[in-house]
């Protein structure tokens, strides 16, 4: 069995990957033969659907598949035949980040038909959301977060199975903020939350790939 992790985050050390990881960790404690795999979408050139319709054309060889040829088609060929994909994406300018939507494109627009049907046949798998940000959790409801992913969610939903998900807030974004000009954050507060309760997100994360691996095998 197969499994990914996909980091939305061009930091590949920090936050978002460290509870990808967990997350793989957790697939693994269920699943121990299971190969598990982190992409780290920054290390690929890659760009966003093309809008070429080839994965809609009426008895085209590529029906329900993105035809584009890039570094990154072969790594999406493999993730859309996996056993269960984690995504995780820190939140820029109140949305997932560029290559994170670049890759949701790819990822979801081949499956959608333009009919009654609605997607093409494919492999359902189980699926799960990691969103990590700077702000706190009364700030991102009021700035509309939620609902904004609890869409991209629905259409996961959609085409796959319903996502599980994690937010994680007000992350520790630098080792030294005193080098930064942040002075509307405490680095004293940032520096008790890291210790106290992002221990608690890399469990949830952890709980989360244990999850996706008992769904995998249903």
């Amino acid at each position: 069995m197969k499994f990914f992790a996909i980091n939305g985050s061009p930091r590949k050390t920090c936050s978002t990957a460290k509870l990808l990881d967990k997350s793989l960790e957790g697939i693994q404690s269920v699943l121990p033969e299971a190969e598990v795999e982190r992409i780290d979408l920054y290390d690929i050139p890659f760009n966003g659907c093309k809008s070429c319709f080839a994965c809609k054309r009426i008895n085209g060889r590529h029906y329900g598949r993105c035809v584009y040829k890039d570094d990154f088609k072969p790594i999406l060929n493999e993730i859309t035949q996996a056993d269960g994909v984690i995504l995780g994406s820190p939140v820029y300018f109140g949305d997932l980040t560029g290559n994170m939507r670049c890759f949701l494109e790819r990822f979801m627009f081949p499956f959608l038909a333009y009919s009654s049907h609605e997607t093409v046949e494919h492999k359902r798998m189980p699926l799960a959301c990691i969103y990590t940000m700077n702000v706190s959790r009364e700030a991102s409801i009021e700035m509309g977060y939620n609902d904004l992913f609890d869409k991209y969610e629905s259409i996961l939903e959609g085409i796959f199975t319903k996502p599980e998900h994690l937010y994680v807030h007000e992350t520790y974004q630098f080792k030294d903020y005193s080098r930064y000009v942040s002075d509307i954050f405490d680095e004293k507060e940032r520096k008790h939350i890291l210790k106290t309760r992002f221990p608690k997100d890399l469990k949830s994360a952890f709980e989360i790939g244990k999850n996706i691996a008992l769904k995998s095998q249903k």
